[in-house]
């Protein structure tokens, strides 16, 4: 089982979408850490 990345997690660059409304939120350094969704402040992503 793969483990979805969290809120506060440094997944590293890419781009995430959130598990509840599907927003995506793209990451641009490897040290940025995953945000809550700007759009309903989730705390999942895939």
């Amino acid at each position: 089982m793969v483990e979805m990345p969290n809120t506060g997690e440094q997944p590293g660059v890419g781009l995430y979408v959130c598990s509840s409304c599907d927003q995506i939120v793209r990451l641009d350094d490897p040290d940025d850490a995953l945000p809550p969704c700007p759009n309903c402040e989730g705390t999942e992503y895939r």
